[in-house]
């Protein structure tokens, strides 16, 4: 097994040594993110190659959270000329009730 001169993380290995370490070769790839070619007869024939990075799903907070209200319809436009001070509104309304609970 030799690694080549442009990439050290690829390495190359005749396909009858393949065989005799196959388990420990495919450890090594997953572990070390190595890129193994497998040879018969000098020709490379297949490659090994670790496993791509699973992306996370994305996953959306809204109605994971008590906390989060749709207000109205959320397609259109906005309606209003200012909609920071809507929120600031309405967001003062949700602390002003959470007061009057406690």
């Amino acid at each position: 097994m030799k690694a080549t001169a442009a990439n050290p993380k690829v390495l190359t290995i005749a396909a009858g040594e393949f065989k005799a370490k196959c388990l420990q070769l495919m450890d090594d790839v997953n572990e070390k993110k190595l890129t193994l070619i497998i040879t018969k007869r000098g020709k490379p024939v297949a490659s090994v190659i670790p496993p791509m990075e699973e992306e996370k799903p994305f996953v959306s907070i809204v109605g994971r959270s008590p906390n989060i209200k749709i207000l109205g319809d959320i397609m259109t436009p906005l309606d209003w000329p200012d909609p920071a001070e809507k929120w600031n509104r309405v967001h003062k309304e949700s602390k002003d009730k959470g007061k009057k609970r406690k």
